[in-house]
């Protein structure tokens, strides 16, 4: 099989050749650049090679045609234009992490340091003049959000402030996405996944805007998560109006890629913790599932794509209810999470849902394992998931930077050898 005809395969329930697997296509199923800087001199080689960070919020570095190709990952990605820091991934130049190792950073990619505690500040869009929007704490990896909440009046709240980032694609967003469209094009053998933009409702990662310079709104993440409850209409009205904006901006997405997409990423809100879901079934119906359903429709309606929700956490009692939202892939399968075990899973969902991760734990076993642990983990679970299709490779969430050379080959080492 081709990468693409094995992951129509598995995306339709029918059993590969090998297992398919996906790093470095999205947001959530990628590599740590410093991760992804020593599998690559270990497995290609090229010591004079700098390794782009495609994702700077959380650090992910490119994995290129040719790590793809040494390492047999059959999934390719679109992200959006610009990064949650407002930035585009373009104009590269070097950059060195905590750790030492050299990368290559986005133009606009422009830091200072603090200099009472050492973090690494970032900037929206790259504008040092303005607040800092995220921190990378001294000798960290990736950075966290700095919210930078204004005065709550709830008499003079206005819905506008908290779509000040939502609208039409803009001219330049079309022409990045039709050259998007020619990359895909160029790559006829690859499995293909989109991330719409503008479809995350009450993604908490967006949250606090740091792409903007002076959000207003809501923003803080405590006060937004009170206001599903104490706000509702308020939030409601900010899903209507954005899946209004994001129903057309998803229509000249369709006209732009046709048949040329095979799975469509939709959200990435997160709806459980590690010990249950934080969120009732009932609070899901009523505050996401009718977007969900929305964009779901569309999708289904005018193409042969799939769609892909993902959610850490424990969502076992949810996953019904993403299920008759409309979704045909869930993600990251946190399998250590309560209740998330995998052969339940896939006895249970395994004919509605393709599990698209769960592959190793990204908590414990692959960061603290030994090698020969992470080789049996791999193992099991490809025993689990692969038979009958329905299951693509990830590991549990992003695989962080220290990461030891040694467990990530031995993952790799596991898939090559094949399923049971």
């Amino acid at each position: 099989m081709t990468s693409r005809e094995r992951l129509r395969a598995v995306l339709n329930h029918r059993e590969p050749d090998r297992a398919c697997v996906d790093f470095g296509a999205t947001f959530v199923t990628g590599i740590h650049v410093a991760a992804v800087d020593r599998l690559r001199r270990a497995v290609v080689g090229d010591a004079g090679w700098r390794v782009k960070v495609c994702e700077p919020y959380q650090m992910l570095g490119e994995v290129d045609d040719d790590l793809r190709a040494a390492l047999g990952i059959d999934v390719i990605g679109v992200l959006p234009r610009k990064t949650i820091f407002g930035i585009e991934c373009a104009d590269w130049k070097p950059f060195v992490l905590f750790d030492g190792t050299e990368v290559l950073v986005p133009g606009a990619f422009n830091t200072t340091v603090d200099p009472a505690s050492g973090d690494l500040m970032i900037y929206p869009e790259g504008d040092t003049s303005a607040p800092p929007s995220g921190r990378m704490p001294k000798g960290g990896y990736f950075f966290d959000s700095i919210v930078r909440q204004p005065p709550i009046d709830d008499d003079r709240l206005n819905v506008e402030d908290n779509l000040e980032e939502f609208g039409p694609l803009s001219d330049a967003d079309i022409a990045y996405y039709r050259g998007k469209r020619a990359w895909f094009d160029r790559n006829p053998d690859a499995g293909r996944i989109l991330i719409i933009p503008g479809t995350g409702f009450g993604d908490i990662a967006l949250v606090p805007a740091p792409f903007l310079k002076h959000p207003k709104g809501i923003r803080d993440i405590e006060e937004w998560y009170i206001s599903t409850v104490a706000r509702k209409d308020y939030v409601l009205e900010i899903f209507e109006r954005q899946c209004a904006i994001a129903e057309r901006n998803l229509e000249t997405l369709i006209g732009i890629f046709g048949d040329s997409v095979d799975v469509a990423l939709i959200t990435g809100t997160d709806f459980g913790t590690q010990r249950g879901p934080f969120i009732s079934t009932e609070a899901y119906r009523e505050l996401f599932q009718p977007y969900h359903r929305r964009i779901n429709r569309i999708i289904h309606g005018r193409t042969g794509w799939k769609t892909f929700i993902h959610s850490c956490g424990s969502v076992y009692g949810l996953i019904p209810e993403f299920i008759a939202a409309g979704f045909d892939v869930l993600n990251p399968v946190q399998c250590s999470a309560t209740d998330m075990d995998p052969a339940r899973l896939k006895r249970e969902f395994g004919e509605d849902l393709v599990f698209w991760g769960g592959g190793v734990d990204t908590q414990k076993t692959l960061p603290f394992g030994t090698p020969e642990e992470v080789y049996r983990e791999v193992r099991d679970r490809l025993s689990i998931f692969n038979p009958g299709g329905g299951f693509v490779f990830n590991a549990i969430h992003n695989v962080q930077g220290p990461t030891p050379l040694e467990n990530m080959l031995a993952m790799f080492r596991a898939l090559g050898d094949g399923a049971r």
